[in-house]
């Protein structure tokens, strides 16, 4: 601020007014500064304009994409309840895939005017985003095995597919197939995790791993090949829009949900009675996760400490509806 001072010819308290949008500055003296600004690459630092000011009132969230309901439920979640304890949300999309975009991001959180993050990104994206976070501003973690150093609020997966997996094998069905979501995904793993090692526990066999990417068009693309499968009787699918793509396929194929094949769908989206026949799906309480979450960064804000790292962990329930039934007896 002192060298922007210097190349305008102004006093550092003007450039702090400017730079802060405070008024009782001159248009042509404001224009001045931010000039200097530009030439000189300054950009405001958010962490020292937060020790001045007391608080920006706003909520960071960063997420690794907006193309799922989930993750548009979440921060939605988020949204609200920053809302109601008076605060606002900035919300940054990442693109993992665009290196360039990834670098950019990271960039702009040395910059943002916000008092706490919340980050709905992928572990193996951390690192390189907890080295860029201003000093002093809190985060906290959606979704991720990333538990040891800051607060994680993690919707129980595991249990969810558990639950999935274990109603499918008390209908009577041998074994129950899983079609699941990216390799990257915390969560995918942890529902395959719990498909897998419920079925091991039961003395069942485990069919392969089926990999989608969240849409109803790769759950379709498998749901073809399950179909043609007549041992395949029960699927578990990581999420609903998955599912939606393997009533299709089944459908096409001539194959009854529930009378031949009972799908097990997971999020429990509001359009999922709406499937025909309704699906069975495991609830996440995205609500609640988004309080949770704001609730952790605000304890942090609040108390001036940082939180002891942990997992904050949301149940999930199975709501069972029609798409279920036990696996049609051999002719």
């Amino acid at each position: 601020m002192a060298d922007v001072a210097a190349h305008a010819g102004v006093s550092a308290q003007t450039v702090s007014r400017v730079a802060n949008g405070f008024g009782g500055v001159l248009d042509e003296t404001r224009e001045l500064v931010i000039a200097a600004m530009d030439e000189l690459g300054y950009r405001p630092n958010s962490a020292a304009r937060a020790l001045k000011l007391g608080s920006f009132r706003t909520i960071g969230v960063v997420s690794s994409t907006l193309s799922t309901i989930g993750d548009i439920r979440t921060i939605e979640a988020i949204a609200h309840s920053a809302a109601v304890e008076g605060y606002t949300t900035t919300l940054i999309p990442l693109r993992a895939q665009a290196e360039g975009g990834v670098k950019r991001v990271y960039s702009r959180l040395q910059e943002l005017a916000v008092d706490a993050l919340i980050l709905n990104i992928e572990k193996q994206l951390l690192d390189r985003a907890e080295t860029l976070v201003p000093p002093g501003v809190p985060i906290v973690l959606m979704d991720t095995s990333a538990d040891d150093t800051h607060v994680v609020v993690d919707t129980d997966q595991f249990d969810g597919a558990r639950q999935a997996t274990e109603h499918l094998l008390s209908l009577g069905h041998r074994t129950v197939w899983h079609l699941t979501g990216p390799e990257e995904s915390h969560p995918a793993q942890r529902r395959a995790d719990g498909w897998r090692q419920t079925l091991e526990r039961a003395g069942r066999d485990v069919p392969p791993l089926l990999r989608g990417d969240w849409s109803a068009q790769s759950g379709y693309e498998i749901g073809r090949t399950l179909a043609a499968d007549p041992s395949c009787t029960a699927v578990f699918c990581a999420n609903d829009q998955m599912a939606l793509g393997l009533y299709r396929a089944l459908r096409e194929a001539g194959r009854r949900v529930p009378e031949d094949v009972s799908v097990v769908g997971f999020d429990d989206t509001a359009d999922a009675v709406a499937y025909d026949p309704p699906l069975t799906s495991v609830h996440q309480d995205f609500a609640d996760a988004g309080r949770r979450a704001v609730a952790a960064a605000l304890a942090q804000l609040r108390t001036g400490a940082e939180s002891r790292p942990g997992v904050d962990v949301v149940p999930t329930e199975l709501v069972v509806r029609e798409s279920t039934a036990p696996p049609p007896r051999p002719s």
